[in-house]
């Protein structure tokens, strides 16, 4: 019997250690070597790279971390050039969300976070950028090709039967309608008032302020700074810290580091120019800056 119990003490030791271990690899995995408390509070870092087309991950992502107890405070990351309307006013929502449940929120601009990377940034608690950052270029854009010209001399004509005066607006084989201009004039200028709006109430500024630059201009951070279109003028060590200090946490802060994504579709649109941009623009308004995305 005393053998027995030997025997059993011995394999659950070795079964703690090696759960403490394992403990020990997460810990390091989720906070680096120095970090301190496996289960202590935390700051999470959340990346936004490349134009903003598909964010139901990242959406996800943005709500394990507001209802994880853990983590009271998020950093976002961001390096974009902007994108398609819609999704970026969905990940300006979840970040509204966050700060709703009372964990602070700093965006962190990498190289580029402008137009609708500016959008998702204007939703947090502080901004922080580099001073060569680029950002700002607050408007909005859509480009339609018109090769009516073109098809004429290869001989191609292009039927289209509709019903609804507008519903092929945009048609790539003939000139727009002063008209068509119009209804899509008015649809961007709305689209572009809320975009000051989000602007003006993220930064406490007057609307009246934020049109006198909401003009699609491009910024350095040190610019976007003198018009109070960011905080602080730092770089991602220091978003970090800043958030830590939001929470009420000790510098520099335990870290849930960025989940990282690989898609070879993406890679194949960011690299090659297959799909993303190039087969939306047609359809879509974009908040995005021409200086980054080239043709």
């Amino acid at each position: 019997m005393a053998r027995r119990l030997t025997v059993v003490a011995a394999a659950l030791g070795i079964w703690l250690g090696v759960l403490a271990g394992f403990l020990l690899v997460v810990s390091s995995m989720l906070h680096g070597p120095d970090a301190g408390s496996l289960f202590g509070p935390r700051v999470a870092i959340v990346e936004l790279e490349g134009l903003i087309v598909e964010v139901d991950d990242l959406v996800r992502e943005l709500k394990r971390h507001r209802e994880n107890p853990l983590v009271r405070a998020v950093v976002i990351r961001i390096n974009s050039p902007g994108g398609v309307v819609a999704p970026t006013q969905e990940l300006h929502g979840a970040i509204r969300r966050l700060r709703e449940a009372g964990k602070p929120v700093v965006a962190s601009l990498g190289a580029v976070a402008a137009s609708g990377g500016y959008y998702v940034a204007v939703a947090a608690d502080q901004i922080y950028a580099n001073p060569g950052t680029l950002t700002g270029s607050i408007g909005v854009i859509m480009q339609l090709a018109n090769v009516g010209g073109l098809l004429k001399k290869v001989g191609v004509d292009y039927i289209v039967i509709k019903a609804g005066q507008f519903k092929d607006i945009g048609n790539l084989a003939r000139e727009m309608t002063p008209e068509e201009r119009r209804v899509l004039q008015t649809l961007l200028d709305d689209v572009h008032g809320q975009f000051i709006e989000a602007v003006a109430d993220g930064r406490k500024l007057d609307r009246a302020r934020v049109i006198q630059f909401a003009d699609g201009r491009v910024f350095s951070g040190a610019q976007a700074k003198g018009l109070r279109m960011v905080d602080v003028l730092g770089g991602l060590e220091d978003a970090v810290n800043g958030a830590a200090k939001l929470a009420g946490l000790p510098t520099p802060p335990n870290v849930i580091a960025p989940r990282r994504r690989f898609s070879l579709v993406d890679l194949l649109r960011n690299q090659l120019g297959l799909g993303g941009e190039a087969v939306l623009r047609g359809g879509l308004p974009f908040l995005r800056t021409p200086l980054y995305l080239m043709d």
